[in-house]
């Protein structure tokens, strides 16, 4: 079987504003089938600089219900290490969410190269904001002339 190409996201939360409105639209994806979830890993530092990771488990009962329903299949794929690496990064009064997925949707594809006997050389992602960012040129670039 093949696995589609796993990506690690960090989404941060300056003023540790976490309500839980990611949980639906991750619940919606895995639903759909689009991606998998391996681990997360919710990492917070105080206005004084000091860092908790925070287990699913232990979450505030306000944001985790809906956290609580997310299926981690491979927990612990995101370590210590990851967490402490993403903490030295936060300012104070500030979290972030770490989350491992697999790209289901890209389990055929992989498997087709292999069966091809190809191999990926390099993967490239860029992220939404500079997509956006880029669009309305690409949009008037993309817009024929007269």
């Amino acid at each position: 079987m093949a696995f589609g190409p796993v990506d690690v996201v960090i989404i941060g939360f300056p003023g540790n504003k976490f309500t839980g409105r990611i949980a639906p639209a991750l619940l919606e994806l895995v639903e759909s089938g689009t991606i998998r979830i391996l681990d997360l890993v919710f990492v917070s530092k105080d206005v004084d600089g000091v860092t908790t990771t925070i287990d699913l488990a232990d979450l505030d009962p306000e944001t985790g219900p809906a956290f609580l329903e997310v299926s981690i299949h491979a927990p612990g794929a995101l370590g210590a290490e990851d967490a402490d690496e993403v903490a030295e990064d936060l300012e104070p009064n500030s979290s972030a969410l770490l989350v491992a997925f697999e790209n289901t949707w890209a389990a055929k594809f992989v498997a087709a190269c292999q069966a091809a006997d190809a191999v990926v050389i390099d993967q490239i992602r860029i992220p939404a904001d500079v997509v956006e960012a880029a669009l309305p040129e690409l949009v008037r670039a993309d817009t024929p002339t007269n």
